[in-house]
This record gives structure tokens, C-alpha cells and sequence, in this order.
């Protein structure tokens, strides 16, 4: 170590560091600039390193959605973690008590069940849970759908002994700051006027990152994406200069000559076309269209495009989804130019308990 790229076996996922450090410290710098305070979601990367890293340039924390991946953080030394997820059941329960004894956690919820279970599971422990009421600004996840209820949820747990409401929680729909921003106010005014005063009011998202300052009444922000950004978010955002990951596949067959086949397929790549042509840009060859997958097979409709790939060509594609493609990977090699200078094992691929 460190490498050449051309060491690498195929498929293999790529991430520019240099890429990488620039997208970080950009986001840093403008939550910085507008007094917002940054909890960068792991859900992207899912690696403790680069949380660390994140940490290290003025995050406060991180954002986990399952509690396996908080585990795995709390593993690699990350002391700040908000759960954004329901959580329900003795075992989930038992687990969270014991990541609660670790570091400094709080989860959200949004419903009286969650908040009694949570209660009585910190009670039994001697703790007291800090939580934040998810709200549906918009994004039709989980979430008390008014800023009404918000206040009546709020009111509720401000009563209960193992909790500790620290105020509110959203994934906003996409291109919708002015909604979300409404909302949010709307619900602060309505905690304010029943004696409850939220110290954080959290947004997310890397589409809206660089208008999340619009949302005055927010605190901080938990964009995911960022670090990496995918072809989903370069329409929405930085371009694809931003893009730190890729996949390298091998053409592995030109079956005729309209078509050829990489030795990847969905076990490799993300199958979300999020309305795009096709599910990556091909760099080398960026008119031809990787149309469909099989499990191991990439199929590349190069009807388009001028230059056609050869047998043994090796190619390198941005992904639609980023976070996907993590989730699918062992390793990824972190890269400046040709040479490979970083394994990253992907501790928290898989955790979705």
C-alpha cells in the first residue's frame, strides 16, 4: 500500500478522497457560515472512519437509522449518535439500554406507544432517554402529520420520567423548504405557547443542504449523501464533480453489437432508477445506457453511443444511489488518482435491526 487501480479485481467500489474531503469540509463550512450545527447521517458511507472524520471537522454527531448501525459506530469510537427510528420490543429495547449506557444517544419517535415503551425501559434502567418528536413535513415517512399534534405529543412526554423531550425531528420532502419551514415555525410557536421550549429542531437531506438556513427556526442538519453525493443528488445539487463513488466493472462479453454485459449487476449496484436513464453513468462512455441488471451481469445498451467497449475494457460507473451500493460491499478502496491508498471495511452494511 498504497496500489494501482489496476491492481483491483472486478467489480470494485471506488471512492476519491480527495472528492470526499472537499464535500465534507464545503458542508461544514456553509453550516458553520449560518449557525447551523451539522449530524451528518452514516446511512451513505457506513463506515466509523469517515465518521470519525466527519467529527474531527465540526460535526456534533452522527445520525443512524437502525440501531445496529449506532452499535457499530459506538464500536469505532463515535460518542454522539441520534437514532432517527421507531423503536419497539423487549430485544431492541434491552439493546438500546445498553447503547445508552455508552454514549451520548437520543432517538426520535412519534407516537404515545413508543414514548410509553421507551419510558418504561429507562425507568427499569435508571436512565433518562433524550427524544425528539419526528414530524411529517412533507416526506410521508413516519411522523405526527400537524404541528397540533406535535404539541400534544410534546406534552405527553414532557410528563413521563425516563424521557427527556429535546425537541423536534424531520425529513422534509425534497425542493420543499418553504413548507418545511412553515411547519416547523408553526410547531415551535405551539411548544413555545404551552411552556416547552425546544432546544433542537432537526432537519435532513443533502438535496436541500445549501437552503437548510431557510429553515430559521432549525438547529442543525443530518444530510447523508453529501459525502459521497451519487447521480441522484449531482441533478440536484454539485454536479458530478462532487461524485466520490464509482464502481469499476470489467465488459465481460459483446453479445451483439448494440449490447455488451459487465461482470456486475444488482448484487453490485443499486436498482433505483429515481427516474434516470438507466441505473449509472458509464464515464468512459457516457451516451451508452447501463439499461437493466441480472443478479451478476450488467446489461449495457450501447445503441447510443459512438465509441462501443471492448472485451476485457475495464469501465467505471457513478451509481444512481450511493447508500445502496454501500450497503452491498465488504470493502471499498479509497483512491487519489491511480493509486489506492485506503481499505475501508463497511462495518455497518447489513444492520438493519
Amino acid at each position: 500500500m498504497p496500489w494501482k487501480i489496476d491492481d483491483l479485481d472486478t467489480p470494485s467500489v471506488l471512492i476519491d478522497l480527495d472528492r470526499v474531503e472537499a464535500n465534507l469540509r464545503r458542508a461544514q463550512d456553509y453550516a458553520d457560515a449560518h449557525g447551523l450545527r451539522l449530524r451528518p447521517h452514516i446511512k451513505t458511507h457506513k463506515i466509523p472512519d469517515l465518521a470519525r472524520r466527519q467529527v474531527e471537522l465540526g460535526a456534533i454527531g452522527i445520525t443512524c437509522q437502525k440501531l445496529g448501525e449506532a452499535e457499530a459506530m459506538a464500536d469505532g469510537g463515535i460518542r454522539d449518535i441520534l437514532l432517527t427510528f421507531n423503536l419497539l420490543g423487549r430485544a431492541k429495547l434491552q439493546r438500546l439500554v445498553a447503547l445508552a449506557r455508552r454514549v451520548r444517544l437520543s432517538v426520535t419517535l412519534d407516537n404515545a406507544v413508543v414514548a410509553s415503551e421507551l419510558d418504561a425501559a429507562m425507568r427499569e434502567a435508571g436512565l433518562v432517554l433524550p427524544v425528539l418528536i419526528e414530524c411529517d413535513t412533507g416526506g410521508e415517512r413516519c411522523g405526527v402529520q400537524t404541528p397540533e399534534e406535535a404539541v400534544e405529543l410534546a406534552r405527553l412526554v414532557a410528563a413521563l420520567k425516563g424521557v427527556r423531550l429535546e425537541g423536534l425531528m424531520t425529513y422534509p420532502a425534497r425542493g420543499q423548504t418553504e413548507v418545511t419551514a412553515a411547519w416547523l415555525g408553526e410547531a415551535v410557536a405551539g411548544l413555545k405557547a404551552a411552556g416547552i421550549e425546544p432546544g433542537v429542531v432537526s432537519t435532513g437531506g443533502t438535496p436541500d443542504l445549501y437552503r437548510a438556513h431557510e429553515v430559521t427556526v432549525a438547529t442543525e442538519h443530518r444530510p447523508g449523501t453529501y459525502i459521497y453525493h451519487d447521480r441522484d443528488q449531482a441533478r440536484a445539487s454539485l454536479g458530478l464533480e462532487a461524485c466520490a463513488m464509482s464502481i469499476l466493472a470489467t465488459v465481460v462479453s459483446r453479445p451483439t453489437d448494440g449490447r455488451a454485459i459487465l461482470d456486475a449487476g444488482s448484487k453490485t449496484f443499486s436498482s433505483d432508477s429515481l427516474g434516470l436513464d438507466g441505473f449509472g453513468l458509464i464515464t468512459e462512455y457516457p451516451q451508452a445506457v447501463l439499461a437493466k441488471f441480472s443478479e451478476e451481469h450488467g446489461h449495457v445498451d450501447c445503441s447510443a453511443s459512438n465509441a462501443r467497449p471492448r472485451i476485457g475494457e475495464r469501465v467505471t460507473i457513478i451509481p444512481n444511489h450511493a447508500c445502496a451500493v454501500s450497503n452491498l460491499h465488504d470493502v471499498v478502496y479509497g483512491v487519489r488518482g491511480n493509486r489506492v491508498e485506503r481499505v475501508f471495511k463497511v462495518e455497518a452494511r447489513g444492520r438493519v435491526q
